[in-house]
């Protein structure tokens, strides 16, 4: 109840704080290129249950079907040049408030998961699904998306059994830290899982 109340006001505030350049990233993406502002990607959330991620799009309007498809590389040519903006300070993230207000995330946990992704778990990886996926979390901090798929997962389970309220705060700090950065966007060589989106 704590945890849920923290992320509904903490979210809520954001998204207040964050209207203006929400209103401002909307408009010039609209501008640049056709199609919604928003993206939706199906991912699989808490006991493996279905929900829709939200996202300011950052790149060309069906670009899924383009190309290298849901991977995302450094300089791939769909990344608009709004959404590499948006990419590098992580603004295209901010529309995941609106998940976390529904309940469908948390602040803090595991990224969502495309379906193929869950499909392939082990029994014991599954247990990445026994909380609520976050907006941040021990694998982001830790090296994002340019790190390997499997040792992204033990990541996440390693938060699963440890998690406290000390270990979120380090989270969120490191998170401030590593946006400013604006490291681990792209999977490189070693990280990532193929045909993943960048997460």
């Amino acid at each position: 109840m704590i945890r849920r109340l923290l992320d509904i006001l903490v979210s809520l505030s954001l998204l207040i704080l964050a209207a203006p350049v929400l209103a401002i990233a909307t408009i010039a993406i609209r501008l640049e290129s056709r199609g919604s502002a928003i993206y939706r990607q199906r991912r699989i959330g808490k006991d493996g249950h279905p929900f829709d991620v939200l996202k300011l799009r950052t790149m060309v309007d069906g670009a899924e079907y383009i190309g290298a498809g849901l991977a995302v590389n450094e300089n791939d040519p769909r990344i608009t040049r709004i959404g590499a903006l948006l990419r590098r300070t992580s603004i295209d993230e901010l529309p995941n408030l609106l998940n976390v207000l529904r309940g469908e995330m948390s602040l803090i946990g595991p990224r969502p998961t495309l379906p193929d992704q869950v499909a392939s778990y082990t029994p014991r990886q599954r247990r990445r699904l026994s909380i609520k996926p976050g907006i941040t979390g021990w694998a982001q901090v830790n090296g994002r998306t340019a790190l390997p798929w499997s040792e992204r997962i033990e990541l996440d389970l390693y938060y699963i059994e440890h998690r406290r309220l000390t270990m979120d705060l380090q989270i969120l700090a490191r998170t401030v830290a590593m946006v400013f950065r604006g490291s681990g966007l792209y999977k490189r060589d070693t990280g990532g899982w193929d045909g993943e989106a960048s997460a």
